[in-house]
């Protein structure tokens, strides 16, 4: 995967940091949007090719001042359509603006411009190399697909296919955390819009569902035995918390429907369709992560808080001042958190041989 400097991840890092990046890019990209479609619109007050050198030009710069965040989501839709859109659209107002060949300036300019959006091109086709398509989307090459349980650890992220992920063009939409139990036992950890959060065997996602491919992270700072019991513990704790909340929830529901002067049929029918799982269907749409009920990511992101990992800030929502409006916490992202390391091939390769020699 694209390699970003040591420093620039400990900065990603920083609540702060993270909020106030947030909220500068969406102020310049509703800026460069909305001057754009002034452009295109013949509402903005320059000449044709003054108007393309000096969008194209703010399109590169702000661009270039992403590159390495946007190389190294690569795996994320949005992040691969935030540089090849503008890749167009600036090679495109460039190019319009050299054709119209006015001014000695403006040419060499557009030139300039050309060549920065060329350079920038190559770079991103030179990071595609480095990954593989896997369902809808991209993988990294060396990632190991649907890995065997006898490399998983505790504490492992699991991201697999399924309909959120071909809904969103990336290969993975769904999220599971390894939790080993006391007695030994390997489960999985996550929510379900159908039944909220749960912990299960994880012959579910590696013998039975065949529907599904997945690739597995390992946390950087491997649990010891204490710290994996624990782990189990407060996945139980979470799952009892989700079961109780949803179940009140159930509760207040009923009471509202059966407050309406309605027949008893269609109150049944609003009962069915606003039954609590337990899953927590606005944090699909926003970034928040609640108390008592989850995403699946969201889940693992609360257990991970929980047993003190430091992740990267996710879900700070628009504008960055932690709305979670639109800002949902999308699996994919964790393929470039810090926190983790991604699980190869080669390691997959290496248990296998180990185990054929033992």
């Amino acid at each position: 995967m694209y390699e970003v400097p040591e420093g620039s991840i400990k900065i990603q890092k920083q609540p702060r940091y993270y909020a106030f990046t947030k909220a500068a890019n969406t102020v310049v990209y509703f800026s460069l949007l909305y001057l754009s479609f002034r452009f295109f619109t013949h509402h903005l007050d320059v000449q044709v090719s003054t108007g393309c050198v000096l969008l194209s030009a703010c399109w590169l710069i702000f661009t270039r001042i992403k590159l390495d965040h946007l190389l190294q989501t690569y795996c994320d839709f949005l992040s691969r359509l935030e540089l090849t859109l503008p890749i167009v659209v600036g090679l495109g107002l460039s190019s319009v603006s050299l054709i119209a060949h006015t001014r000695p300036f403006y040419d060499c300019a557009s030139a300039a411009e050309v060549v920065g959006w060329l350079y920038i091109y190559a770079l991103y086709k030179h990071n595609q190399i480095k990954y593989k398509k896997q369902g809808y989307g991209p993988v990294p090459k060396d990632a190991a697909v649907d890995l065997p349980v006898a490399v998983m650890r505790a504490g492992d992220l699991l991201l697999t296919s399924g309909n959120i992920a071909k809904e969103l063009h990336d290969s993975v939409g769904h999220a599971e955390t390894v939790i080993k139990m006391p007695d030994g036992r390997t489960m999985l950890f996550s929510s379900y819009m159908d039944k909220g959060c749960r912990l299960h065997p994880v012959a579910d996602l590696t013998v039975h569902d065949k529907k599904r491919h997945y690739i597995g992270l390992h946390l950087r700072e491997q649990w010891n035995k204490e710290q994996s019991d624990r782990a189990a513990q407060l996945a139980q704790e979470m799952e009892a918390t989700n079961k109780k909340w949803a179940a009140e929830e159930n509760v207040r529901v009923a009471k509202r429907i059966d407050w309406m002067p309605l027949p008893t049929s269609l109150k049944d029918r609003l009962k069915k369709l606003f039954h609590a799982s337990g899953y927590d269907w606005f944090g699909t749409f926003m970034g928040r992560v609640a108390d008592n009920r989850w995403t699946c990511i969201g889940a693992a992101v609360a257990l991970y808080h929980k047993m003190g990992v430091e992740t990267n800030a996710y879900g700070t929502g628009l504008l960055g001042v932690g709305t979670t409006l639109f800002d949902p916490i999308l699996p994919v992202r964790f393929l470039a958190d810090d926190a983790f390391d991604l699980i190869k091939q080669s390691e997959v390769t290496e248990s296998a041989r180990s185990s054929i020699e033992a």
